[in-house]
């Protein structure tokens, strides 16, 4: 088996709500509610659902950019949810994260140069004369020419700005990076040129990938396993080719089928989930899925634990009565 680069267990994270003349509070936002998931070295995890179902929030408590409410993150055998700020400022360095907006993550007010050697004055690494050099290396190594150091990334198109952001994130040599939409915000012929580069600096540097994004077609393109995520829980998980061709759990059904045909006289049949998404405030008490689309059997999923259960090699589903409806005992 592969190297575990990354085990994440039970993570919660839970956003207090707070009312009233005494400003006490009154509730939480369940953002993210008991996540399990493992990254191998060199694989590339894709995690999809819908907008607000949580998945920015799972990789910015991956990476201690909030701290969550409960559960571990287990990076290279370290436990980073027991270490302090201080403790953990030498390990950042092994993960880094590229925003989904680089024209709000990048310092409009710094020169492309001093953006992508910012982390390494920060983490220490280096002379003056290393880190220009190994600026160069970088801005070469995404596709921009060496003299962008001098500009600003206002000066650039939305791509480029993106592989400077990319290019920042790598200059510490890290083994992790959480992309979080990283294509979204781009035109669709920038995107493909961004995840070929993507593909391309994995297998040039073993890099492991946690690939946020909402566009199934994308994450397919790009992931070797791929995780499905609705109001803060995983309701499946398994290989990319598996999950595309034996979708078990209805909310991954209903993804699937949304997905552009290139060929409009192929026949499809789409699935379109009625209702709205529960409020992550004042969750249903059983299955979240299956209350919003009124399912036939969504009483039978209250007061039982919905658990993760592998039907397949590698195939993880939600065991719920109401939206899995193969592979039950």
């Amino acid at each position: 088996m592969e190297e575990q680069i990354l085990r994440v267990e039970g993570l919660r994270m839970h956003f207090p709500v707070r009312g009233g003349v005494l400003y006490r509070q009154t509730g939480s936002v369940k953002a993210v509610d008991g996540v399990d998931l493992v990254i191998r070295k060199g694989e590339t995890l894709g995690l999809v659902g819908e907008s607000g179902c949580g998945k920015s929030t799972l990789g910015k408590c991956i990476l201690r950019l909030l701290d969550p409410t409960d559960g571990r993150v287990v990076f290279k055998g370290t436990d980073l949810t027991r270490m302090s700020q201080s403790a953990l400022r030498p390990i950042r360095q092994d993960f880094q994260m590229v925003f989904q907006d680089p024209a709000e993550s990048l310092d409009a007010r710094m020169s492309v140069g001093e953006l992508i050697s910012e982390p390494l004055i920060i983490q220490g690494i280096g002379t003056r004369a290393d880190r220009v050099r190994r600026v160069e290396e970088l801005l070469e190594l995404v596709g921009l020419p060496k003299t962008a150091a001098q500009k600003f990334s206002f000066e650039f198109s939305g791509g480029q700005r993106q592989r400077i952001g990319i290019a920042r994130a790598l200059a510490v040599n890290p083994d992790l990076l959480v992309l979080d939409e990283p294509v979204s915000a781009l035109d669709v012929s920038v995107q493909s040129q961004v995840l070929n580069l993507l593909m391309d600096l994995q297998n040039e540097l073993g890099l492991s990938y946690l690939f946020i994004a909402h566009d199934l077609a994308v994450v397919k393109h790009v992931s070797d396993v791929i995780a499905v995520m609705y109001l803060g829980k995983i309701v499946e998980i398994a290989p990319a080719e598996e999950l595309y061709a034996n979708p078990l759990h209805a909310y991954t059904k209903a993804l699937i089928s949304a997905i552009p045909v290139p060929d409009p006289s192929v026949p499809r049949k789409r699935v379109v989930i009625p209702g709205e998404v529960p409020s992550p405030i004042d969750p249903p008490p059983g299955c979240a899925f299956g209350h919003r689309i009124n399912a036939e059997n969504y009483q039978a999923s209250i007061d039982i634990p919905l658990e993760l259960k592998e039907v397949v090699d590698g195939h993880w589903v939600l065991d719920c009565p109401c939206c899995v409806k193969k592979y039950r005992d």
